[in-house]
């Protein structure tokens, strides 16, 4: 939870910056006069006033503040949080950052190497590790604990192994930290203000949605966002309806991109996910009459029945906007327990949604979680239009802070924070381009 603003807030990150600049300097190993900074570092943490090693130290009693918060990323509360954490970089970077870790070998509980020495130093710099757990070069419980914690600021997964992704959060340097930090501090000012007693804020970069009333986030949900080719766009809405047992609409867009190279690797893909084919005049036309390697098909309607297989699922959730985009649920549920969750063509799929349709009903009389199910189980199509309509915000931010000493990051999908450091993807965004649909294929 957020830290109060009296005096010992003050005096708490007051304390951090002090120790985190000691441990950045006994961090630059990379950088003349080494030795000596090690000697310094090692001075602060061995003082015979810091007391003995706590032999009883594990993960379950790291001394840390937890990352769990129901604090929303949108509040003036995480706007302040975001403008002390800042601060707290900053003297982080006036005092030297933090080392870069080798990446020359996976590190986890039980390896014994200098890089762990080098890991504690840069976990105690970051606050992730007390500064009493040392920097011997062993990875015993003590890193581990601080390993997973950084991975659950970054929004990787909490396994306590450093590799691949845990490496390329750690060796972003203190300096392009400090930057993020401060191109999100705008990003939220912006969304301070008053946004609805109740709303609905998808966080894109962090693939997550978080349903808020009366101040507080009373829902969480995993999410799929749009591909890096295919962006989800940021906007600003009101949610109006929901659609159960949707129909799925083919766009243009997917007939041509998606579609045609399915079919002609496998001609049987529409009926087996229920797809058909319709002309204008509304004549049902069989796949077989198509040519599948022309672009002849764009011109008809392909429509998915509701269903298991379905695109969508049970059920659409719809809100006016100029991209065509929407939320809605998957077949697909173990995408959501992968790292990247950039799989969608630019609508939001959401994780345990019927959680959240029923929060969105909640005031639109008859529609109660019975009520739900049964239209879900019948597989007829059935919309239910909101008695109030609920604000939703698509936003991109990649740092926030709902307690000052902890920050989270995550990765700069689309590239737009203004480092390439940022973003663990190589590939180049491309702009959304506006207007055109972009619904989920299925698989």
């Amino acid at each position: 939870m957020a830290m109060g603003n009296g005096g010992s807030a003050t005096n708490a990150i007051s304390r951090r910056a002090l120790l985190a600049g000691a441990a950045a300097a006994g961090a630059a190993v990379m950088l003349p006069g080494a030795a000596f900074a090690q000697e310094a570092l090692n001075d602060i943490l061995f003082a015979p006033t810091r007391g003995n090693w706590n032999d009883q130290f594990d993960t379950r009693s790291t001394g840390q503040r937890t990352v769990a918060t129901n604090q929303p990323v949108f509040s003036p509360e995480t706007v302040a949080d975001m403008q002390q954490a800042e601060g707290t970089y900053r003297q982080i970077v006036m005092n030297g950052g933090w080392p870069m870790v080798p990446e020359d070998a996976k590190l986890q509980l039980g390896v014994q190497s200098q890089s762990v020495s080098i890991l504690r130093q840069r976990l105690i710099v970051s606050g992730d590790l007390p500064a009493s757990a040392g920097t011997a070069p062993a990875f015993d419980t003590f890193v581990d604990a601080a390993v997973k914690r950084f991975q659950a600021r970054h929004g990787l997964p909490g396994d306590g192994v450093v590799s691949t992704y845990t490496f390329k959060a750690l060796n972003v340097s203190a300096n392009i930290r400090l930057g993020q930090l401060q191109t999100n501090v705008v990003r939220l000012q912006s969304m301070s203000g008053y946004l609805g007693d109740r709303f609905v804020m998808v966080n894109i970069p962090a693939a997550s949605i978080e349903a808020v009333e009366g101040g507080r986030v009373v829902q969480r949900h995993t999410a799929i966002v749009g591909k890096i080719d295919r962006q989800t766009p940021i906007l600003n809405s009101k949610i109006t309806n929901l659609q159960l047992n949707p129909y799925w609409h083919a766009p243009a867009s997917i007939v041509k991109k998606d579609i045609i190279p399915l079919m002609q690797k496998d001609p049987t893909y529409l009926k087996r996910n229920d797809i058909h084919i319709f002309a204008k005049d509304g004549t049902e036309i069989p796949p077989e009459s198509i040519n599948w390697n022309s672009d002849d098909a764009v011109q008809y309607l392909f429509r998915q029945e509701p269903g298991k297989n379905n695109a969508m699922s049970s059920v659409k959730i719809n809100f006016p906007n100029p991209y065509a985009v929407y939320m809605h649920d998957t077949p697909q549920q173990s995408l959501f327990s992968e790292l990247m969750r950039f799989e969608s063509s630019g609508c939001v799929r959401v994780q345990n949604v019927r959680d959240l349709i029923v929060w969105l009903a909640r005031d639109t009389g008859g529609w109660d979680r019975q009520a739900i199910e049964r239209v879900i189980a019948s597989r007829q199509n059935q919309n239910v239009d909101l008695a109030e309509p609920v604000p939703v915000y698509f936003t991109y931010i990649t740092a926030w802070a709902t307690d000052p000493t902890v920050v989270q990051f995550r990765d700069d999908i689309y590239h737009r924070d203004g480092a390439e450091q940022l973003a663990m993807g190589d590939l180049k965004a491309t702009a959304y381009a506006g207007g055109e649909q972009v619904d989920d294929i299925p698989f």
